[in-house]
């Protein structure tokens, strides 16, 4: 039965509730109505801008629906809270000014941080303080605030969130500061590295998930890049040279699982010397008869170089079919962590490994399925960065190194285990993707990018401190 406090509050709070809800509907059209000014303003195809304003509309008016629900029942939580603390006769809590701060830090800190950087650059860089930087620090400032009132009311996938929250404001801040940054051809290219790094990261997913870490990725990346080419140009066809490559990868990530598992909580420095030893092997069997070690040329086919070039085409349409392929290795991957069998037991084995094995759940096959699976992939990478590029180079893998781990840690995946997915992976992914077009799009030198990279990382990870303790893996 309700209180007499609950049964005077409740018509407040359904009113409150509804207007929360429909203020969504002047937000997505101011919001729609600023990419649509954008737009022809960069001269793009009306079709283009049409179809990217009623996108954003749709999207912007779900994503506030939805949170608004999630914010409703978070209120009405908390005024039956309220009201049983009031009838009970205790306090509502402190209001001075120092529990304000303490509770807002975290935004304030974020917000002093934007403020530091603006300040530095404006000094530092010639012609930096203009109306559209202002105006890009103001909307960085509001997505920030935007971002830690709503992240009040999202009980479950806060680091989805903040993500989306973080790559919808460098989208809006892209558009103010680059000319062409939404372009289809910015847009396409982004896509097409977010795709390399994408399936780079499937295996560092995995394998995070079991409390893992695989540091031979851009090795093997880097082998199966030039191996494959000197298999064709030993005569192997292309179709079976890529085959082999991906058992070969596959096989690598057996040797690194079985290792790992039989050396529990040698991981990170095993998967390191393994690589060094594929990379080394593969320049040693590649140099006979050469003196290029490291690098091979030859031809690539053209059903690789369509496959992964800027210029490929899918079905007669200016796609790079590795775009649509990393879709479709995503999806599937998604889907199948939340409704298999296995993806059940990555979780399992993940978050807790003494409860798993009382369930009978294999560890080793699990651990070193992952791991092979991550060769695989990173095999994969190496081939379709082939087809990219044109040429062997045993060190093309070699940007893959931290950047796998950094998708999946700004992505919100525990590195401990049995939180996170591969759906974080790509907002993760494309986080890093969309913030290094714009760091090199507006100029910034090398020593700015990796300032700037570091302050999105840092307080990222501070932020959604999902990680299980390492008490619940023993």
């Amino acid at each position: 039965m309700n209180t007499p406090a609950e049964q005077h509050a409740a018509p407040r709070r359904r009113a409150s509730g509804a207007l929360r809800r429909w203020l969504g509907l002047p937000v997505a059209l101011a919001i729609s109505a600023v990419g649509f000014g954008l737009g022809l303003g960069q001269h793009l195809p009306v079709q283009e801008v049409i179809f990217y304003t009623v996108a954003t509309f749709a999207l912007v008016t779900w994503a506030w629906r939805y949170y608004a629900q999630q914010a409703g029942g978070a209120q009405a939580a908390e005024g039956a809270a309220d009201a049983a603390s009031q009838a009970a006769g205790g306090r509502a809590g402190s209001k001075g000014w120092r529990v304000w701060i303490a509770r807002h830090r975290a935004v304030l800190i974020g917000i002093g941080l934007v403020l530091i950087v603006f300040g530095i650059a404006s000094v530092t860089v010639k012609g930096f303080f203009d109306a559209l930087n202002i105006i890009s620090a103001v909307v960085l400032i509001a997505l920030l605030v935007f971002s830690a009132v709503m992240n009040r009311f999202v009980a479950a996938n806060k680091s989805a969130f903040i993500g989306l929250m973080v790559l919808v404001g460098l989208f809006v801040i892209g558009s103010l500061e680059i000319d062409g940054f939404i372009s289809p051809a910015n847009l396409r290219s982004m896509l097409l590295f977010a795709s390399f790094l994408g399936m780079a990261s499937v295996g560092q997913t995995l394998v995070a998930l079991l409390g893992g870490l695989d540091l031979s990725i851009p090795f093997v990346i880097g082998a199966a890049n030039v191996g494959l080419l000197y298999l064709m140009g030993l005569g192997v066809p292309s179709w079976l040279a890529v085959i082999l490559v991906l058992v070969i990868g596959a096989l690598i990530g057996l040797l690194n699982g079985f290792l790992s598992f039989r050396l529990q909580g040698q991981a990170l420095i095993l998967t390191l010397g393994v690589g060094f030893a594929v990379s080394g092997s593969t320049q040693i069997v590649t140099s006979l008869g050469s003196s290029f070690a490291g690098n091979v040329f030859g031809t690539v086919p053209h059903w690789l170089s369509n496959l992964a070039a800027m210029n490929g085409r899918t079905f007669g349409l200016a796609i790079p079919p590795v775009i649509l392929i990393w879709i479709a290795v995503a999806i599937g991957l998604i889907l199948g962590m939340r409704h298999t069998v296995y993806g059940r037991y990555i979780y399992a084995l993940g978050g807790n490994r003494t409860s798993a094995s009382r369930l009978m759940i294999s560890e080793r096959r699990y651990w070193v399925a992952a791991y092979a699976i991550s060769g695989a992939a990173s095999a994969l990478t190496g081939a379709l960065l082939l087809g990219w590029s044109g040429g062997g180079f045993i060190g093309v893998g070699q940007p893959y190194l931290f950047t796998t781990l950094a998708a999946v840690v700004i992505g919100g995946t525990s590195l401990l285990g049995g939180a996170g997915g591969y759906g974080f992976t790509v907002i993760g992914v494309l986080v890093l993707q969309v913030l290094t077009s714009f760091l090199v799009g507006i100029g910034l030198t090398f020593q700015w990018q990796q300032f700037i990279f570091g302050l999105l990382i840092l307080p990222m990870v501070a932020l959604y401190a999902r990680s299980p303790h390492i008490r619940t893996q023993v």
